[in-house]
């Protein structure tokens, strides 16, 4: 039996309304630039504001900017790639190079969570009663009533 006529039967929406939810789609994130060139964050800053959906404002320092952006919309990793080819230099420590991969790991796994249809976890078993009942099977009896009865 195909996924979608299994969630069919099981009554399952495809509308993704539900999970949207709390599930912590916009995201805050800082993005640190290094000290050369100089004037980067300001350039940065209204490179990414021009995109819709994204807000920026400034960090604690002045090298930083913190982007506002929804996951199903942006990732922070195609935002920082989109700036590296436009030119523009992350700092990039050790810390902050695996604090950033573990963020991207997260951003696509929820996306890709998000994007999936729902699973059938509990309401399973009404799926195969449901086709078993549309099918024949074994238990239809032939016999007439009358007969069926006479002992």
């Amino acid at each position: 039996m195909r996924r979608e006529t299994a969630y069919k039967l099981a009554g399952r929406k495809h509308d993704h309304a539900s999970h949207h939810a709390g599930s912590g789609l916009t995201k805050s994130r800082e993005i640190r630039f290094k000290d050369l060139p100089p004037g980067q964050a300001v350039q940065a800053r209204r490179s990414l504001a021009a995109l819709k959906g994204v807000r920026v404002t400034d960090g604690k320092h002045p090298l930083e900017l913190v982007v506002h952006y929804n996951v199903l919309d942006y990732t922070l990793e195609l935002l920082e790639v989109a700036l590296q080819n436009a030119g523009f230099h992350l700092d990039r420590p050790l810390l902050v190079r695996l604090h950033r991969a573990l963020i991207y790991y997260v951003e696509e796994t929820q996306v890709h969570n998000l994007r999936s249809p729902e699973r059938l976890i509990k309401q399973s078993h009404e799926v195969y009663v449901k086709a078993y009942a549309a099918h024949p099977h074994g238990d239809h009896d032939d016999t007439p009533l009358e007969l069926r009865e006479y002992k």
